[in-house]
Parts: C-alpha cells; structure tokens; sequence
C-alpha cells in the first residue's frame, strides 16, 4: 500500500512538472545563488533539496503562488530552475526569486536520467514542507499542506526527495 501511495504521487508530481508548457507565465532562471547571499535583499526562498539517489540526470525546481487555483496547475509557476544534477553529500542548493513577500509552495523533480520522461521505479520528487504523499490525494498534496511563508529577505526551507 505505501509503494503504491508513493508511485501514484510521483506519477502526479513528475506528470505536473513535465507539463507545464513554453507559453507559461512563469521564467526560466539559472540558480543564481548570490540572491540568496547574507547581503542580499530578496525576497527570494534558499531551498535545499536532500536525499539524491543518484548524482545523474537532471533536476527541476519550481515556485508556485499557493493559491488552490495555481498550486501545481498546469502553466501556474512562477519560476523554474532546471539543470543538472550535481549533489555535494547527497543535497543542492538552488535560490528561488519570488516577486514579494507571501505564501507560495516549491516542487522539485529528479529526472535521473534526464530524459524529460517520468519513470516512478527511478525518479524521485518533493513539496516544500515535504507534506506525505497518498493514493487519496494522487500525489497533489494540497495547497495547504505546501504553502509557506517567503518573508522580505531570504527564507529558508529545505525538501527531501522521494523515491520508490
């Protein structure tokens, strides 16, 4: 029961953030790190994803208003940061603009082979706040469960990846 709870969760997750389309409101950005940086002003999230299988493929990071119209929905995110996987211990670090201070919600994909297609037997994923994952909410934990508050400066938070 937990593995199926666990593969229909990455089955919604990686369909979600693999579906989002080129026409998105939202921007691609580089992990610019000096934005998180003890000087920097923000608002921006310093998010620190843990628990890498692997140090292959590729990962995808990516902020949403945590709203339930835009929370997840295809096209809602706001920012994305994809790019290779590159752990140091099994985590990396990625600094996540938001426009201003309020709630919003981060998901991240690791796409171990980096082939842009879901594999739940390999790929792994999370939520800010790392709410569980069940076969009742097909693996969409809702807003409520993610949402986070981003402050003025830089705010913390840290997810730890899944995998079946």
């Amino acid at each position: 029961m937990v593995m199926l709870k666990v593969a229909m969760g990455f089955m919604s997750a990686a369909a979600l953030l693999a579906s989002a389309p080129a026409m998105a409101h939202g921007q691609e950005i580089s992990n610019d790190l000096d934005r998180c940086a003890p000087q920097a002003k923000g608002p921006a999230v310093l998010v620190d994803v843990r628990g890498f299988a692997a140090a292959t493929g590729k990962v995808r990071v990516q902020s949403y208003p945590a709203t339930r119209d835009a929370w997840l929905a295809k096209g809602e995110w706001l920012n994305r940061i994809e790019t290779a996987v590159r752990p140091s211990e099994g985590a990396m670090r990625f600094c996540m603009p938001v426009p201003q201070p309020g709630r919003y919600g981060i998901a991240v994909r690791h796409d171990r082979d980096g082939n842009g297609k879901t594999d739940i037997s390999r790929d792994g994923g999370g939520f800010s706040n790392n709410p569980s994952i069940s076969i009742f909410n097909l693996g969409k934990p809702g807003v409520e469960k993610a949402a986070f508050y981003a402050g003025p400066g830089v705010t913390k938070i840290t997810i730890n990846l899944k995998y079946m």
